[in-house]
């Protein structure tokens, strides 16, 4: 292979770990952004890398499968790096939809304009100042990090193992559910408290229609105690980076 198709492999490999990144990375990712500007990104970000980074690609000759099989194992990276990151993002979305169901919002819908999707207007509320927060930390900063670390770790032309980006999956996986049920967990212990005295009154005042009064009591109790807990959602801002240290596949 010649010094100029080298070249030109190594880009395309970095832009296609780029892209996929980008593709699944929340905010960037959002259908309302229009598509010239995520490939403009894409071009600029992967034009630095692949000045900048290392090239993971011998000096041989390279057959066209190969250099496509290289390019597709930089697809399958970039979006497991993605991924890794939406999972996390979805702590706080999946937490608010949690509290939802308790409060009865089950069925309350709205319809996302980022994502052109039906949300919970509960955990979409949450999923916004926890991106607003984040990127008023300059927690942007963080994305253009990951892909550099991933170019050190293993530059164009090397991945990790399949093993180990699944096992990155199932512990990013496990890691927002756990970290979803610590999230809402003050919430949901305020709402047993009222079921526990709402029983109670059913058993004391038989008289009384507890089903009637537990729907506006419980609403009322959820939100009450949401503002309370809610500026409790910048504190997740500061673990996030945390856990992409943990969990990526790096």
């Amino acid at each position: 292979m010649t010094m100029a198709g080298e070249k030109l492999l190594s880009f395309i490999m970095v832009l296609t770990r780029v892209s996929a990144f980008f593709m699944v990375l929340p905010v960037f990712g959002w259908t309302a952004i229009p598509v010239r500007i995520k490939v403009a990104l894409a071009l600029i970000v992967a034009i630095f890398f692949s000045i900048v980074t290392p090239v993971g690609i011998e000096a041989r000759d390279i057959c066209i499968f190969e250099a496509m099989l290289m390019v597709v194992n930089e697809v399958f990276y970039g979006l497991a790096l993605g991924l890794v990151f939406a999972i996390i993002f979805g702590v706080v979305k999946f937490g608010g939809q949690i509290i939802e169901r308790q409060m009865g919002f089950a069925m309350a819908e709205i319809l996302d304009p980022f994502t052109d999707e039906s949300e919970q207007p509960l955990a979409n509320l949450f999923e916004m100042i926890f991106i607003l927060l984040f990127l008023s930390a300059n927690g942007h900063h963080l994305f253009l990090l990951v892909i550099s670390k991933s170019y050190e770790a293993f530059p164009a032309g090397s991945i990790p193992t399949a093993a180990t980006l699944a096992g990155g999956m199932v512990e990013t996986g496990s890691t927002m559910l756990t970290a979803g049920l610590k999230f809402a967990a003050p919430i949901l212990a305020a709402l047993l408290l009222l079921m526990v005295v709402l029983a109670v009154l059913a058993r004391v005042v038989p008289e009384m229609n507890i089903l009637f009064i537990s729907f506006p009591v419980c609403i009322g109790v959820g939100l009450l105690t949401v503002t309370i807990f809610l500026p409790f959602i910048n504190d997740f801002v500061g673990e996030f980076a945390g856990l992409m240290g943990k969990l990526l596949p790096l």
